[in-house]
């Protein structure tokens, strides 16, 4: 059975982490692979303009597999400290590679608890959206580690340093709506009709010509962590493309008629 399922419709691609029975919880080298795969597809295939990331209730994940860090089996095997860094290297750190890095935009639709690793797979999407079911903790202080799959690097970028430190030192769990407070997620709907928001949301972002979008998102990217002169320079490089394409041609006209635009990605 498949770790992630793919659903494709009007651009828009849905990945749903499909292992309800232990709660969507990453244990193997080989779920970590998958995901990565599925990314690099999505990357390659010119026809997704929005992605959107959710779970198999109950849960969106809930993070590392418990039973596996006990046995030391699965993603935790081997022995010594020699062999647990290979394991994060090669294995949950090549999710956050590929997922964060992916050009297309990304929603999460965080349908349940959303815990350690679960919740840094939400920080690394674009966009965030919550069922009122939905718990957020940062809770790798509360079983002895550390946060191993780049959690530290990017929730400190979603809601701030020192809410950051506060649910990384505690560990202490957010509800939905606390969530929202602190800026973790956009927005809290009822859980029946969380799939039906973040659809809503994927159909407008999916609306706007794919290349400016994948572009838009590297220079977002690129901008938290570059000069703004350096990032002045990539946006004139990236301008200079956009304003030869056919999209930014229809885009001004329709503009001008007074009409819906239709984008081909050329």
């Amino acid at each position: 059975m498949s770790f992630i399922l793919r659903e494709d419709a009007d651009g828009i691609a849905t990945l749903t982490l499909n292992a309800p029975a232990k709660r969507n919880a990453i244990g193997t080298r080989e779920e970590c692979e998958e995901v990565a795969a599925m990314c690099r597809a999505i990357e390659r295939d010119d026809s997704v303009r929005c992605v959107i990331l959710t779970g198999a209730d109950p849960a969106f994940c809930a993070g590392g597999d418990l039973k596996g860090m006990r046995d030391r089996a699965g993603m935790m095997a081997g022995n010594g400290p020699a062999d647990m860094r290979e394991n994060y290297r090669r294995g949950i750190q090549m999710i956050p590679l590929a997922l964060y890095e992916l050009n297309v935009p990304t929603i999460a639709a965080v349908n349940g608890p959303a815990i350690g690793a679960g919740l840094d797979l939400a920080c690394m999407c674009d966009m965030r959206i919550a069922s009122d079911k939905a718990i957020f903790a940062e809770s790798f202080i509360r079983v002895g580690i550390v946060p191993g799959d780049g959690g530290a690097w990017l929730l400190p970028r979603v809601v701030g340093m020192s809410v950051a430190c506060e649910m990384s030192f505690t560990g202490d769990p957010l509800n939905a709506e606390e969530a929202r407070a602190v800026g973790l997620v956009s927005r809290v709907v009822p859980h029946a009709e969380l799939m039906a928001a973040a659809r809503a949301l994927a159909a407008r972002v999916a609306k706007n010509p794919p290349q400016m979008l994948r572009m838009t998102k590297r220079l977002l990217r690129e901008g938290q962590h570059t000069r703004l002169s350096s990032l002045l320079e990539m946006s004139a490089a990236f301008q200079a493309i956009a304003h030869e394409t056919a999209d930014h041609k229809e885009a001004v006209a329709a503009m001008l008629e007074k009409r819906a635009p239709h984008f081909t990605g050329r």
